[in-house]
């Protein structure tokens, strides 16, 4: 059987066939690769067939470089395929309206090889790279679906209490990126149900010790599911699932961890979680109005919840309401 060619896809737009000759030669031994003429035949063969990389003359008759690469970035199916400009135009502004077009890069011509084959390396590895984000990302969000349908829960449950979290992470005093990473990590704090037999999970009724206990180990099957890391959006969604039923005085599980003692992400889910659980219909019980949830946070100050983010909570209320009323449940 023969074997699929799965080297990077690269689309060489030039209206001088030595040009395009010379493209050729510096690449061929790396990569797969089409060619254009015009802008139009370019724009045609990106939509067909969806290269990883896009070089790109400027100075063309007909539709220029620019406009291509406008139009290009304008079509959902092209827009997110990385454009180098390959021209001989080396003012300032020439770059500056490349850029502007929705260009990643610059190459000044007569080209030189071996800094053709750098710049595309570089920037086929920034593609990889965001691919690989977008798929953990994605396997992570669904992980924590699956822990939600397990539950009898729907999965907009763990999208609200991710975006509350994120609301509170930036009041007090993540940077956006720490917050993001809070955002996607968040969904993930009980993908640990996922171990929890069905006859304790969905007990109707109150649970036994045993019942109890069996439950609780919930916090430890996730942060076992996700694994050890070092930093990043694993390791934060490793100590949510871990912490975020620790108690600020100490009483929660399974550590009994205390105060500060618990990471800030813990602290902040916990907060997040419990209001939109009590918001929300379950089974078991109706809805609480907003009041008589703010109205249990602040009992609960100091107690079950760090009471600066109590605070902060009640504080970014306005965007609360707007992320329930987003991601309300249908009826």
């Amino acid at each position: 059987m023969t074997q699929p060619n799965t080297r990077p896809l690269i689309l060489a737009v030039d209206d001088e066939a030595s040009n395009l000759a010379l493209l050729r030669q510096i690449l061929q031994d790396h990569y797969r690769l089409l060619f254009a003429k015009d802008g139009a035949r370019a724009l045609e063969l990106a939509r067909q067939e969806q290269p990883d990389l896009i070089l790109l003359d400027v100075m063309m008759p007909g539709m220029s470089g620019y406009e291509t690469c406008a139009a290009l970035k304008a079509h959902p199916a092209t827009a997110m395929i990385p454009v180098i400009f390959v021209t001989a135009l080396t003012e300032t502004e020439d770059e500056l309206e490349g850029f502007e077009a929705g260009a990643v890069d610059y190459i000044t011509k007569p080209v030189s090889p071996p800094i053709v084959r750098a710049r595309v390396r570089t920037h086929l590895s920034l593609v990889r790279t965001e691919e690989l984000r977008a798929s953990r990302l994605e396997i992570v969000q669904r992980l924590g679906l699956a822990a939600e349908y397990k539950d009898n829960e729907t999965g907009l449950h763990v999208i609200r209490m991710s975006h509350f979290s994120r609301v509170l992470g930036i009041a007090a005093g993540m940077t956006e990126d720490e917050a993001d990473d809070l955002l996607h990590a968040a969904p993930m704090h009980d993908v640990g149900k996922i171990g929890i037999p069905d006859r304790v999970l969905q007990k109707p009724g109150p649970l036994d010790p045993d019942e109890w206990k069996i439950m609780q180990s919930h916090v430890t099957i996730g942060a076992e599911i996700i694994g050890e890391h070092v930093g990043g959006m694993l390791g934060l969604a490793r100590n949510i699932a871990l912490t975020h039923h620790e108690k600020f005085d100490g009483s929660g599980y399974p550590n009994g961890l205390k105060g500060e003692a618990i990471p800030l992400e813990g602290r902040i889910c916990a907060i997040a979680d419990v209001f939109d659980a009590l918001t929300s219909v379950r089974p078991y019980k109706k809805a609480w109005t907003e009041s008589d949830a703010i109205g249990f946070l602040r009992e609960q100050r100091g107690k079950h919840f760090d009471p600066v983010l109590v605070d902060l909570f009640i504080e970014q209320m306005p965007a609360i309401r707007e992320i329930r009323t987003r991601w309300a449940e249908q009826e």
